[in-house]
C-alpha cells in the first residue's frame, strides 16, 4: 500500500486593497506635478483631449485637456469614488451637497442650499465619494486647462443630467464602451 502526501494548498490569491479617496487624490497630485507628462497632452481648441493613465490599485485614471469655455455638463460616476487635480490653468466645479437616490427617478426638485462651487487653480483638487453629482468647467475665455482624474472602481457608468434651476433631470446613462 502506498501513502501519498496531500498536494500543497495553493497560495491564497493576493489582492491589493482598493485605493482610498486620499490615495486617488495623492496620485492625481503627483501626476499633475509631472510637467513633462502634462506637456505631452495634445491640446485641441475645439474639444477636450485625453490620455488614459495607469492609476493606483487598479483604478482608472485620465489626463484631460480642456479648451477655453469647455465643460462636462452635470454628471456622476455611479458607484466609483474619485479625485481630480488641476495640472495647468484653472477649473471650476459646481457640485450638489446632497445624496440623491441612485435608481427609480427621472426628475428631482433640489432643495435650497445644496449647491457648492469650487475654483481649482493649478495644483488644487479634490476627492469625492460615490454618486457625487457635479459639473467641471474651464471658464477661461483664452487659456486651456489640464487636469488629472482617478476613479475606483473603474467607471461602470456615468449618468448625465440636465439642470434648470432646482430641477435635475436624468438624461442618459453611458457605459465604458461609449467613451473608450
Amino acid at each position: 500500500m502506498s501513502v501519498s502526501s496531500p498536494l500543497p494548498s495553493p497560495a491564497p490569491a493576493t489582492t491589493a486593497p482598493a485605493p482610498t479617496q486620499a490615495e486617488l487624490l495623492d496620485f492625481a497630485r503627483r501626476t499633475a506635478a509631472d510637467a513633462e507628462l502634462v506637456a505631452s497632452l495634445p491640446l485641441d481648441p475645439e474639444g477636450r483631449t485625453w490620455i488614459r493613465l495607469e492609476g493606483p490599485g487598479g483604478s482608472e485614471a485620465w489626463l484631460i485637456g480642456w479648451p477655453p469655455g469647455s465643460g462636462t455638463g452635470w454628471h456622476d460616476h455611479a458607484d466609483s469614488v474619485g479625485a481630480f487635480v488641476t495640472a495647468a490653468g484653472e477649473l471650476t466645479e459646481h457640485a450638489l451637497a446632497a445624496r440623491l437616490p441612485t435608481d427609480g427617478w427621472r426628475t428631482l426638485e433640489l432643495s435650497d442650499g445644496v449647491d457648492r462651487d469650487r475654483r481649482l487653480p493649478t495644483g488644487k483638487g479634490r476627492a469625492f465619494g460615490r454618486h457625487h453629482v457635479h459639473e467641471v468647467l474651464n471658464e477661461s475665455a483664452e487659456l486651456h486647462a489640464v487636469s488629472v482624474h482617478a476613479y475606483y472602481p473603474p467607471l461602470p457608468q456615468i449618468r448625465r443630467y440636465s439642470r434648470s434651476g432646482p430641477i435635475l433631470r436624468l438624461e442618459q446613462v453611458e457605459r465604458p464602451e461609449d467613451w473608450q
